[in-house]
């Protein structure tokens, strides 16, 4: 068994395990009635009041695992009845509330919302905006804001209390990063999954002989597999049935060789490799928008690649992003790819196939170099425009790069907002919306400090030691 950050996690593998071995059975028809007993087994509930409910919670996860609502067109989805309806009272002031005479808090108050009772503060919740002035102005800190994890870690404000007091998110705000549902701590939160439509892609193909399926992995896997075992997940990808395995690497090699000429050419430019960093640009930024790089994300630029070469082919991107499930929706990558799987629904497939990595042999994955293979990490994408300009031979006279890589999309915001009132000192926006970059994704298995040092061993390892070397056999 994997290990998992959490027991959320833990629960929804279960289900995307359960559900994937059934597919492959061809017992599909049977995940509502057995599922449900074979998780929540009873007759003592162990994770919610009464055994009915952790049942009919799992039947809800049994629709995620099988591609959630079709009339939501998000693919971040809150399932209301796993939701807690955490108590979400905003700025409240607590026992430590000395009632004290100078009233700092009432004062710093711009709405006027504080009053006193018996000399004890009072916050009329009408009245308040959460600016939260009079948290910072309480010399007893007995102020504190009440938020649900899900709103704490959503950056855009797009998940907000429903009308019956459940987790509502807003479409028109969503980014698709999936913070919400990696932080929310009943997993009532959770983007839909494409395993069986995969499952259905690679049975089709009547092993690899119709058309032929490749796997294109992002460079974050090394991350979530090890360095050391990353030639057996290769492997278990051809027992899975994949035809061939690529890494997504090779495409970033080939983004920061074009990214770096378009960045000398326009002067200044935003990354277009981050999917939800591209939509919170043209949600919250619109003004922005002409200078996202108009380069393909790897992901794509390789899918394009290989669709020229095999275009009967079917391709299934893996990897860390819940976001990459909306990117390939986009018109520009429509038909590119044909499905995502994270790092979560990889182990699933795995698992229902009963395949064990330490009996398989190491399969070689070597199509990039160093600086393609960092991209997964925050800072690896300046690192490689920087490279490829130096291959390009571009000298600091006709142009120097000047970076900031934005960790997290509360970064991104600062950089944009500098950008939009041209008050940026530097030229190039790497902008990545989870902490960490992509290992940071909500579909990974883990989220830990070693997973970087994994990342930048696993680029050291690149038999192709420069961008040029790496995408000259693809150069046409």
């Amino acid at each position: 068994m994997p290990t998992f950050d959490s027991q959320v996690q833990l629960l929804k593998h279960k289900v995307l395990t359960a559900v994937a071995k059934r597919a492959y059975e061809g017992r599909l028809d049977s995940c509502y009635y057995e599922i449900p007993q074979e998780i929540a087994p009873g007759p003592k509930a162990e994770m919610r009041c009464c055994i009915y409910k952790e049942r009919a919670i799992v039947g809800e996860r049994i629709k995620m695992a099988m591609g959630g609502h079709p009339e939501n067109p998000n693919v971040i989805e809150v399932m209301s009845i796993a939701c807690d309806e955490c108590p979400a009272s905003g700025y409240t002031v607590g026992e430590d509330c000395r009632g004290c005479i100078a009233h700092r808090c009432a004062a710093a108050c711009p709405k006027d919302a504080i009053s006193f009772e018996g000399h004890k503060a009072r916050i009329d919740k009408s009245k308040c905006i959460g600016c939260g002035r009079c948290a910072a102005a309480c010399p007893y800190s007995a102020i504190d804001n009440k938020q649900r994890p899900c709103e704490i870690a959503c950056k855009v404000k797009a998940v907000s209390m429903g009308p019956t007091g459940e987790a509502s998110i807003d479409n028109s705000k969503c980014i698709s990063c999936g913070a919400c549902a990696y932080k929310c701590p009943f997993g009532a939160i959770a983007d839909k999954s494409y395993i069986l439509d995969v499952i259905r892609l690679i049975q089709e193909s009547g092993n690899n002989q119709n058309y032929r399926v490749y796997a294109l992995v992002a460079p974050a896997i090394a991350s979530q597999f090890g360095v050391k075992d990353l030639g057996k997940a290769v492997s278990a990808l051809k027992v899975l049935g994949f035809h061939h395995v690529v890494e997504v690497a090779l495409g970033a090699d080939m983004v920061a060789h074009k990214e770096a000429a378009e960045l000398v050419e326009k002067g200044f430019l935003t990354s277009s490799c981050c999917p939800a960093f591209v939509d919170y640009i043209e949600k919250f930024f619109p003004q922005m928008k002409e200078h996202v790089s108009h380069n393909y994300s790897p992901m794509a630029e390789l899918a394009s690649y290989i669709r020229k070469t095999d275009p009967n082919c079917r391709i299934v991107f893996i990897g860390p992003c819940t976001a990459k499930k909306m990117e390939i929706q986009r018109e520009k990558v429509k038909g590119l790819v044909d499905y995502v799987l994270t790092f979560e629904e990889l182990q699933a497939l795995f698992d229902a196939r009963e395949i064990d990595l330490s009996a398989l042999p190491d399969e070689p994955l070597d199509n990039a170099s160093y600086f393609g293979r960092i991209f997964a990490r925050s800072g690896g994408l300046a690192d490689a425009v920087a490279e490829a300009l130096k291959e390009q031979g571009v000298t600091p006279d006709q142009f120097t790069l000047k970076a900031v890589s934005c960790d997290g999309i509360e970064a991104c915001r600062m950089a944009l907002l500098k950008a939009s009132k041209n008050a940026l000192p530097e030229n190039f926006i790497e902008g990545m919306a989870c902490i960490g970059g992509c290992i940071g994704g909500a579909g990974c298995l883990t989220h830990e400090p070693k997973d970087k040092a994994q990342v930048d061993q696993y680029g050291k390892l690149a038999m192709e030691k420069t961008i040029a070397d790496a995408i000259k056999p693809y150069s046409i």
